[in-house]
């Protein structure tokens, strides 16, 4: 004699792990955890570009800052990171956008007064955008978006971005700063065609499995600013910090608003 359970309502953290075959099943409003239901992401890094590499610093605060408050974690780009030896870093991360989003964690707030500045430069080091960034009232990660009226991205041209906190008002004593190269490239057919059936979350898993950083990251801290306490996205924000060696920046608060 076999058993039969009965569907039940509210069954969302069953269907998270189980996979069920039902013969006409009756229909159950969606919950908003199953909208948002998180898979494990795994961002696949493209190589880096060998002549020349990318170079970089994902960290800041490695020289002797005396001025400096000390924090930790250190003032941190939320970008790839690879070690090409002992000394060499390379910091660098893909983008399909023409003015992208980026990422920082900063431990500085503005009660510190501390002179802080983004700077894009093209591949001849000719800077082409330099912006003063307001530090936030807390510690946390905050975005910088380079606006419309800012150079485009040329695709398949590689950019080398800065972040500067200058801990001397003056400008006279050696500052803190993380380095990168951003890359713009075009999506292949494929991939364009998933992320237009996709949910912004699986988009952001979409974007990291194909290399694409600067998108899975701002597609996903997007959404965390909308609802920082859903869980799924609490789980898929762990998961990409992880993939490149960033965990003690996961707890760490998604600040609200622009940093211009």
């Amino acid at each position: 004699m076999k058993l039969f359970l009965p569907l039940l309502l509210g069954y969302t953290g069953f269907l998270a792990s189980q996979s069920l075959v039902l013969a006409a099943p009756a229909p159950v409003p969606l919950t908003h955890s199953m909208k948002t239901l998180a898979q494990t992401v795994r961002f696949s890094p493209p190589q880096p570009p060998p002549d020349p590499p990318p170079g970089g610093r994902v960290r800041g605060g490695a020289r002797r800052t005396p001025l400096c408050l000390q924090a930790e974690p250190k003032l941190t780009a939320l970008v790839p990171s690879t070690e090409e030896t002992s000394t060499v870093i390379n910091v660098w991360g893909w983008t399909t956008k023409a003015n992208p989003t980026l990422w920082f964690y900063v431990p500085y707030t503005q009660d510190s007064a501390y002179p802080t500045e983004f700077v894009l430069q093209d591949q001849q080091s000719n800077p082409i955008y330099r912006q003063a960034i307001a530090l936030p009232n807390q510690p946390g990660v905050i975005s910088i978006s380079l606006p419309t009226n800012a150079p485009a991205l040329e695709v398949d041209k590689q950019y080398r971005w800065f972040l500067t906190v200058y801990c001397d008002p003056e400008k006279q004593s050696p500052p803190i700063y993380v380095e990168g190269v951003i890359q713009r490239v075009n999506l292949k057919p494929k991939i364009t065609q998933q992320l237009q059936t996709a949910t912004p979350l699986q988009q952001s898993a979409i974007y990291a499995e194909n290399g694409i950083w600067h998108e899975a990251l701002t597609t996903l801290a997007q959404l965390r600013q909308k609802d920082p306490q859903d869980a799924a996205l609490k789980t898929q924000w762990r998961d990409l910090l992880s993939n490149i060696g960033l965990d003690d920046i996961v707890t760490k608060p998604i600040l609200p608003g622009k940093s211009e």
